[in-house]
Order: C-alpha cells, then sequence, then structure tokens
C-alpha cells in the first residue's frame, strides 16, 4: 500500500490572537474569548487550525430599516436592544453580541452619545459573552459616540469598530485609553487593508488588538471578489507579512439587502429560506476565504454556520 504523503505548505508566518473580552479577575465581568491564531489556511487541520472561528449576533438599537424575514424570530425583543442581546446568547447560543447604535445617525433619531453608551452598557450588563460595538456610519458622530461608550465600558475590553483611512485617530485614541481591541476597516483593497494597520501601528494601536475587516459583499453583490481579498490577505499574513497578520471579521448582515435574496416570488420559494441561505452562503465563502470571526443576523443561518465550523473543525 502506498502511503500518499499530506502536501503540506512551510508557511513562515502565522494569524496573531487577538483577546475579546475581560473576565472578572482582568477587571471585566465576563467570558473572554480569543481569536486568530491559525498557522495555516483556513480549516487544514495539518497546518494549523488556530482558535475556533466565532460568531457575533447583530444587535441594532434602531432597527426599522430591518428586514422582518431575517429577525423574525426575536419576536418583540427586536424593540429592545437588550432583550434582543440576551436572546441571542440564552436562545441562539451566540459567541459575542455585536450592537450597531443606529439611532444616533443625525438624519434618524440623532440620539446622543451619552444614550448610545447608555444603552451599551445596559448590553454588557445583559450577557456575559464579549461585545463588539459600532456607531452609525457618521463620521463625526461617531467619533463622539466611541469615545463615550469607551470610557463607559472601561474595564470590560469591548470591540469598537470602526477605524477607516479618514477616521481613525478618535477611535484609535478611544480604544487605547481604556485597554479596547478595535476594528480596521478597509474596502476590498489588500494595499489598504495593510495600510490602514501601519497606521494604526504608527498612532500606537498594537496589531495585537486590532481586528482587520476588508469589507466581505453579499453574495450576488461582489462575493467573489471579497473572497479573492481575504484570501490574498491571509496567504501575505502566513507568508510573513506582519501587518496583515491581525484577525479577519466578516459582517455577513448585507446579504439581507440583496434583492434576490428576500423578494417575495412564489416562482423562487420560501423567502426567510432562501434570505437565510443567502447569508449562510455568504459567511461559509467568507470562512473559506479566511475569517476568523462573523457578525450574522439570522439565528438560522448561525446555525447553519456553527454546524459547518463544527463540521470542517473535525468537530473540534
Amino acid at each position: 500500500m502506498v502511503e500518499v504523503p499530506v502536501p503540506r505548505e512551510k508557511w513562515s508566518g502565522k494569524i496573531g490572537a487577538v483577546k475579546l473580552g475581560a473576565s472578572t479577575s482582568e477587571g471585566g465581568s465576563r467570558q473572554a474569548v480569543e481569536v486568530g491564531g491559525a498557522a495555516g489556511m483556513p480549516f487544514l487541520s495539518y497546518e494549523g487550525l488556530g482558535r475556533r472561528q466565532l460568531l457575533a449576533g447583530e444587535v441594532i438599537d434602531d432597527p426599522s430599516l430591518l428586514t422582518e424575514l431575517a429577525v423574525r424570530s426575536f419576536g418583540d425583543a427586536v424593540g429592545d436592544p437588550v432583550e434582543w442581546a440576551r436572546k441571542w446568547v440564552q436562545e441562539f447560543g451566540a459567541d459575542l453580541v455585536c450592537l450597531k447604535l443606529m439611532s444616533t445617525n443625525p438624519e434618524g433619531k440623532d440620539a446622543s452619545p451619552e444614550d448610545a453608551a447608555r444603552t451599551a452598557v445596559s448590553v454588557l450588563k445583559a450577557v456575559s459573552v464579549p461585545v463588539l460595538i459600532y456607531g452609525c456610519g457618521q463620521e463625526e458622530k461617531d467619533a463622539r459616540t466611541m469615545e463615550a461608550v469607551s470610557n463607559a465600558c472601561a474595564g470590560e475590553r469591548v470591540v469598537l469598530g470602526q477605524a477607516e483611512e479618514t477616521a481613525y485617530k478618535t477611535i484609535s485614541a478611544a480604544a487605547m485609553g481604556n485597554r479596547h481591541a478595535l476594528v480596521a476597516f478597509s474596502n476590498l483593497d489588500i494595499n489598504l487593508a495593510k495600510q490602514m494597520n501601519i497606521l494604526l501601528a504608527d498612532f500606537g494601536m498594537k496589531i495585537d488588538n486590532v481586528l482587520m475587516d476588508p469589507l466581505m459583499a453579499g453574495l450576488g453583490m461582489g462575493l467573489e471578489y471579497s473572497y479573492s481579498v481575504n484570501e490574498r490577505i491571509r496567504i501575505a499574513a502566513l507568508m510573513g507579512d506582519r501587518m496583515l497578520q491581525a484577525p479577519m471579521l466578516c459582517d455577513t448582515t448585507s446579504s439581507w439587502e440583496a434583492r434576490e435574496a428576500t423578494e417575495e416570488d412564489a416562482r423562487w420559494g420560501d423567502a426567510e429560506e432562501r434570505g437565510t441561505w443567502w447569508e449562510a452562503t455568504t459567511g461559509l465563502a467568507a470562512l473559506m476565504s479566511g475569517a476568523d470571526l462573523l457578525v450574522v443576523r439570522s439565528p438560522r443561518s448561525m446555525a447553519v454556520l456553527r454546524e459547518a465550523i463544527d463540521g470542517l473543525r473535525g468537530g473540534k
């Protein structure tokens, strides 16, 4: 019987591990976890699996623009970020909660940074898992919001999102001041992803506190290009590029914005089932291209992704 050798790559680099959340012994109040640490391409156990890929459940404090199909499982909890977060953890087993403070949008409810910080603290008190916290996407307002959130959540080591090329100093200072982690966002460009990490490092942010978000396009909205960018980032990191060795975060929730995902059409089958698999397919592509952490909107999609991670890791 001929033994066929495993075609194992010899990588010189490794993905760094980032700690999320702080335990009571560290001044926090939750179960800390680590993400990253892989020494090879995704799910190749003979190269080095690293930490288990994690799944974060999305919570939005102003869900008025959400597709109802995606959050139907939460019932009335969708109107209350605290109950929504609690349900994600207690009923659906989310590893983390991703709180998006959309109520701060100046063109919407225009909630104050202080109100947003109080919401963040209430969510932290309701769950025992690490929490990612985003603003509304408006640069000036987000800077003030993240500063308030950082101070209010001091000691908990939350993940603040997100630092961008044109807006990273205020949020970086807020993260460093209270020892939080940070999401570095780049728009489908490996060079920009590296540049973001260089800018953060030059500003004083340690790469051990950074998660990269290279923008995951949903199925039908550029998924193939996103996949190639993610994969190139992972390969460059394993080949020894220190500035690309941060764990990768991918937000799959934009997949619900695709018309084909949720449009009611009898010829296309059940819309909720279709939307679930639209997001799950986006998440699977992200995982296979190198994602270490996914932000997910639908509990049904999360269940599919959790089962896939279990299987791909050999039950580990």
